[in-house]
């Protein structure tokens, strides 16, 4: 027995839940298209077997950490930082005792959809039933078809791409390459050499100039040195480019004038000021060898990184306390936009966690410019709720062909087919009351959702 509502997400109203069935039925079956996220690349190139569950669900999955810190857990009782717990079954037993503060939540979903529909689990999950499923989890994942290659085809995934750094060497791609079944790209990140306040920034541009043979020491070779590395990333299946940033600020400012600013940030003299102007030029210049290269652009912006200065430093990056912010989009892209955005060769695809913004500033920027597409629900907001919102703030202005379709930008790879059927059943939903609302004809409906559910985030990311 299935622990999921066979009607989740559908509206109430018997005739358009009847609609929306038919959509969904429709869509329910296509292939995955999945062009941003963050598998680990090792996944697809060596093809590994999971360890056990709290591997798999609880420590790497910040959705659940930052929710069981909320109410008082320690990190060290999750399998994270110094002195912490390694008894994997203790922590899946602390994870199954507060299963109940997920209610209502995406994760809610997410968790219970791989439990019953990848793993085969028929029990809900809860203190009394934690060791038998923590078991039955981890006797699957000794089978080879729930290895993440197996996992991939089994989910019908047609194509994935990883996030990775500008200066990884991809060779987990390289070895991916030769499997004939699945297909993976990697995406450029370049974030640890274009935020002057990313961690070992200095030592990162050095590293960039000895892999590219760029002189780094100067604004122009520092550019080439990015050009070089994208070609590398191109070479290697890559279609796009990716860019998180604490706001969405942009700046077009005279070559002289960024070689100056390039100084005093690779001298680390930069003000705080500084970091965010160049920020600001790089995402331009970014834009700009779109424009010659052809990679799709993302920008994702608006997170406080690493709130807790205590969390950050002792236990790291991505523990759950990356929060949104307000963030500006119509004065903020201008720059950027009256530089390039009227370039046929450029795609830029927004995303934010400021909802606020969707039909204020968003909506209608991309209801305009050729070169943005709205990227979908993100973080925060990739949930039902969140999509809904989306689909009632964006589409009178922006309509469907403006947005990007639908991504799942995840780490954990039991939630892809979930997240994706969350999309599809809130999409299905959505279109059906535009149909018994009568703004949409019934057949509309039907053309417009598979755009929604694959191939606008292929055309929009050139897979």
């Amino acid at each position: 027995m299935s622990l999921l509502h066979p009607d989740r997400l559908f509206p109430a109203d018997p005739a358009t839940r009847a609609i929306a069935r038919g959509l969904y039925a429709q869509v329910q079956g296509l292939p995955l298209v999945c062009p941003h996220g963050h598998t680990d690349p090792l996944w697809w190139g060596d093809n590994p077997a999971f360890s056990d569950a709290a591997q798999l669900f609880v420590i790497p999955d910040h959705y659940v950490v930052r929710m069981l810190v909320s109410q008082g857990v320690a990190f060290e009782a999750l399998g994270i930082g110094e002195g912490a717990e390694t008894d994997p079954r203790k922590i899946w037993r602390t994870f199954a005792e507060r299963y109940h503060l997920f209610l209502g939540t995406p994760s809610r979903l997410w968790i219970d959809h791989a439990l019953s529909e990848v793993l085969g689990i028929d029990m809900p999950l809860n203190p009394n039933t934690a060791d038998d499923i923590f078991d039955a989890v981890n006797a699957a994942l000794t089978r080879p078809e729930f290895r993440p290659r197996a996992l991939y085809e089994r989910f019908n995934i047609e194509v994935i791409a990883t996030t990775d750094s500008a200066l990884d060497d991809l060779a987990p791609h390289e070895r991916a390459a030769d499997w004939a079944e699945g297909r993976v790209v990697p995406t450029y990140r370049p974030d640890a050499v274009v935020d002057p306040n990313f961690e070992g920034f200095s030592a990162n541009l050095e590293t960039l100039s000895s892999l590219t043979g760029c002189d780094t020491s100067t604004w122009q070779g520092y550019l080439e040195a990015h050009r070089t590395r994208r070609r590398y990333f191109i070479q290697r299946g890559a279609t796009a480019t990716d860019h998180g940033h604490p706001t969405a600020q942009t700046l077009d400012l005279p070559q002289a004038e960024a070689a100056l600013l390039y100084d005093r940030v690779r001298q680390g003299s930069a003000t705080k000021g500084d970091a965010e102007a160049f920020r600001a030029q790089m995402l331009t210049e970014m834009a700009r060898m779109s424009c010659e290269d052809g990679l799709v652009m993302q920008l994702h912006a608006g997170s406080r990184r690493n709130h807790s200065g205590s969390v950050f430093a002792q236990y790291g990056r991505d523990r759950g306390f990356d929060i949104p912010v307000r963030t500006g989009w119509t004065e903020a892209l201008h720059p950027l936009l009256n530089a390039v955005g009227h370039d046929p060769n450029l795609t830029l695809i927004l995303f934010t966690l400021d909802e606020t913004a969707y039909a204020r500033e968003l909506a209608p920027l991309a209801g305009a410019y050729p070169c943005l597409r709205l990227g979908p629900p993100w973080w925060f907001h990739d949930s039902y709720e969140g999509m809904r919102r989306f689909r009632e703030a964006t589409t009178e202005t922006a309509g469907f062909w403006n947005t990007a379709g639908f991504n799942d930008d995840t780490r954990a790879l039991l939630s892809i087919p979930a997240r994706h059927d969350v999309a599809r059943r809130c999409d299905s939903a959505y279109l059906a009351g535009l149909v018994t609302t009568h703004r949409l004809s019934e057949e509309d409906a039907q053309r417009i959702a598979p755009l929604l559910a694959r191939d606008l985030a292929k055309a929009a990311y050139k897979l």
